[in-house]
């Protein structure tokens, strides 16, 4: 028994010791090896410039301002927001949307009301306020940007689709 145990203890201190001289001589093999510089042109990047040149920023998009409200192309599709909303704070302690959509600033700012669906908390009970899972607005809201589609879209909203299998 005796024995057995010390061939148990050599053999983790063995395999100690060959963990440890293949940490040193990789060690000591990085120490060693020459270092090399990378060339400018061998280092590959997604920003398609050197690391060491500014580029210039892309320009912004210009944002789409609308006063009609646009069509929705699928039910309880989130409506698009159709103003700038540059430097709105949306945070744990200030919804800057709130003090135009909020159901007590709705009839001074005349902007629409946030839907009922955002006063349900998730055990299905109807708050007075904004349920927390719906304050910050931009998880399903989003700016409009007046851009040309890099991709054609195929998209038809549910009344092309019913006319479709109408046979309309």
């Amino acid at each position: 028994m005796g024995c057995q145990m010390m061939e148990k203890i050599m053999e983790k201190i063995s395999a100690r010791s060959v963990a440890y001289g293949l940490i040193l001589s990789l060690g000591a093999a990085l120490v060693f090896l020459p270092q090399t510089p990378i060339a400018d042109d061998d280092l590959a990047t997604l920003r398609g410039s050197p690391l060491n040149v500014e580029k210039s920023s892309p320009r912004m998009n210009k944002k789409e301002v609308r006063e009609l409200r646009t069509t929705r192309d699928y039910p309880d599709q989130p409506p698009i927001i159709p103003h700038s909303i540059r430097n709105y704070q949306i945070d744990m302690n200030t919804n800057k949307c709130l003090t135009c959509h909020s159901r007590k600033s709705v009839a001074q700012s005349q902007a629409v009301m946030v839907s009922v669906t955002h006063f349900v908390d998730r055990e299905g009970q109807i708050r007075a306020s904004v349920s927390p899972r719906r304050y910050f607005c931009l998880q399903c809201h989003v700016q409009q940007d007046e851009v040309m589609p890099k991709l054609g879209n195929t998209f038809k909203d549910v009344d092309e689709v019913i006319e479709s299998l109408d046979g309309g």
